[in-house]
């Protein structure tokens, strides 16, 4: 992806989204994948080059990452079946989901090791991940910062053997080295985190030029300014296309149960071993949780976060789930309604 019209397979085109394409709109419409979501307009690349589309009724459902198909007045006609989607309960007490990111291939969870690190949250990421069905990469960043970086990333580990860990200095050429190899033609990236965590300074050295700006961060907490304010695809000159994302001041999860269970999986296996299938996991006799913990095998801190996470999940599913079928029911007597005006007025 070295010039200013990629190919299909260097945007990330899989056989996947071939499928879902037949002959008639392949000889009438463009294929293009979103790279940027305004207000105004949404820009998508294409063996073509770059292309403003005008925003559709739709368009709502268009998010960055996705593939569409437009015609030859720059009209999106139809938005392909995502293979992975991220998506968090919208901030505040709005009873909405929003969508982050689509057909991601690998996320980055970028923590830094000041105040901001938290193995909670770190958790709360790879829950999401693991519901998107993406494969999880976490970045500890500002090791040159930190006092105790070896201690910190053993304790990343430790929420699963097999998850790749890394800590970098995001100013140091080879450490920016180790994370090349998830750069390549047809790959994408998404880089998840809190504002200040140094994603913007990641962004800039893998694209190799300052395509975001940097800001400072308060001593006395280490936050975060954002200098990120929307979510776009970027061009990697070793090849696949990254995305970055503004800092979340928060990611509450919606539906995500299988994606905590994954992400908490000794748990499970332990609470399979209780004595009582409804096993509260505080004080029953026979609870092989409370059993691990007293053993050292599971950390208080680790069933904490795992309830914390499910109860999250099941309230913010159940609201969006009432909400759906509110809607629901909303759009059907609409219908209705205009069916039963039409009827009238053509007096049956």
């Amino acid at each position: 992806m070295h010039n200013l019209a990629p190919t299909l397979q260097q945007l990330g085109w899989k056989p996947f989204f071939q499928q879902q394409v037949n002959l008639e709109e392949l000889s009438n419409l463009t294929i293009g994948r979103v790279v940027e979501q305004h207000r105004d307009c949404i820009v998508v690349v294409s063996p073509k080059g770059q292309s403003s589309l005008r925003p559709m009724p739709f368009d709502k459902v268009v998010c960055v990452g996705d593939w569409v198909l437009f015609d030859d007045k720059l009209r999106i006609c139809k938005r392909l079946e995502r293979q992975s989607l991220f998506e968090r309960k919208a901030p505040g007490s709005k009873v909405l989901t929003q969508i982050i990111a689509a057909n991601i291939d690998t996320v980055m969870i970028v923590c830094s090791l000041n105040h901001d690190f938290s193995l909670n949250r770190i958790e709360r990421y790879l829950a999401t991940a693991r519901e998107a069905l993406v494969e999880p990469v976490v970045i500890l960043t500002k090791a040159d910062l930190c006092e105790d970086t070896d201690i910190k990333r053993q304790q990343v580990q430790e929420l699963d053997p097999m998850l790749v860990v890394y800590t970098i200095n995001a100013l140091d050429n080879y450490d920016i080295k180790q994370l090349e190899s998830y750069c390549y033609d047809g790959s994408t990236l998404a880089f998840l985190g809190s504002s200040g965590v140094g994603k913007s300074t990641l962004v800039n050295a893998l694209v190799g030029y300052e395509s975001q700006q940097t800001g400072e961060i308060r001593e006395e907490d280490s936050k975060g300014r954002h200098t990120t304010t929307h979510r776009a695809l970027k061009v990697l000159p070793q090849g696949g296309i990254l995305m970055d994302t503004p800092g979340m001041r928060e990611l509450q999860l919606s539906s995500c149960k299988q994606g905590v269970n994954d992400t908490f999986s000794e748990i499970a296996e332990f609470a399979n071993k209780c004595r009582f299938s409804d096993c509260a996991h505080m004080a029953e006799p026979g609870c092989a949780i409370q059993q691990a913990i007293k053993g050292g095998l599971l950390s208080e801190r680790r069933l904490h976060s795992y309830q914390n996470l499910m109860r999250e999940q099941a309230l913010n599913g159940a609201s969006l789930a009432e909400k759906r079928s509110k809607d629901k029911a909303f759009g059907k007597l609409i219908n209705s309604t205009q069916k039963a005006c039409r009827q009238y007025k053509k007096g049956y």
